[in-house]
């Protein structure tokens, strides 16, 4: 008997005890189904905040594309608009510029005009002043021309009568005559110059040969042609050798 409730009284704390562990269990899993549940919810609640910070991301990147292209669009209006207002400021100086220079002709035509009215002449008048102004300008050039001529043959005639009467005339040439060494023959002593009787020399008529300012020599010419002249170097005159391209000026020079 004693065994009896023995073996009841175990199987009642078994039951017992079964069925603690069964409340235990079934709160434990209870418990992971809530964490399961709210980890679903924060998994969902994640996904969603995702979705929405990658939407917004998109959003920023047109965004910074759109502003980048506007700010490129804006660079360009601005390049563009600097350099119209280069061209617009060129074009405006270039205008005031023919404006002054436009302003001075019309003034200096008026100053002409008001001269011209001032001569009580009629414009007829004026022309045919103009046309006689020219041809007196004309006969005085012509006049001055033959004067040359005529000056060079009384100077050649001069020399020539001196030389035939057997006098010590110095002949002069005239103060401006420059001229250049072209050619020089050693041999002889004989030298070309540039210059003849169109620019004033004449025969017998002594001339200095200088290089750099430094005189070099002495020539006398022998020979007159229209615009060379050929000379022969003085002797004891010549300090060093004479070569083509140095100067001659008259050694006596016309007052």
């Amino acid at each position: 008997m004693l065994i009896r409730i023995s073996l009841i009284v175990a199987i009642v704390a078994g039951l017992l005890a079964g069925a603690l562990n069964i409340v235990k269990v079934r709160d434990k899993i209870s418990t992971l189904i809530t964490q399961r549940d709210d980890f679903h919810t924060e998994r969902d609640q994640a996904r969603t905040e995702l979705a929405s910070t990658r939407k917004q991301l998109d959003q920023a990147t047109n965004d910074l594309a759109q502003t980048t292209q506007e700010l490129t669009d804006t660079k360009v209006q601005r390049d563009k608009a600097v350099a119209d207002a280069k061209t617009q400021t060129k074009r405006a100086d270039e205008l005031s510029d023919k404006l002054t220079k436009t302003t001075q002709e019309r003034d200096d035509a008026q100053a002409k005009l008001a001269a011209y009215q001032a001569t009580g002449f009629t414009a007829d008048q004026v022309a045919g002043l103009g046309k006689n102004l020219k041809s007196t300008q004309n006969e005085l050039e012509a006049v001055k021309e033959e004067n040359g001529v005529l000056q060079r043959t009384v100077s050649r005639l001069t020399a020539q009568i001196n030389e035939l009467i057997g006098t010590n005339y110095v002949v002069t040439l005239r103060a401006d005559l420059r001229g250049k060494i072209v050619a020089v023959d050693p041999k002889w002593d004989f030298v070309v110059l540039n210059i003849g009787g169109d620019q004033g020399v004449l025969p017998d008529g002594e001339m200095l040969v200088s290089r750099d300012g430094k005189l070099v020599a002495k020539v006398i010419v022998r020979s007159v042609q229209k615009d060379r002249s050929i000379a022969n170097i003085v002797p004891g005159w010549q300090l060093g050798d004479v070569i083509e391209g140095d100067e001659v000026t008259p050694a006596h020079p016309a007052s």
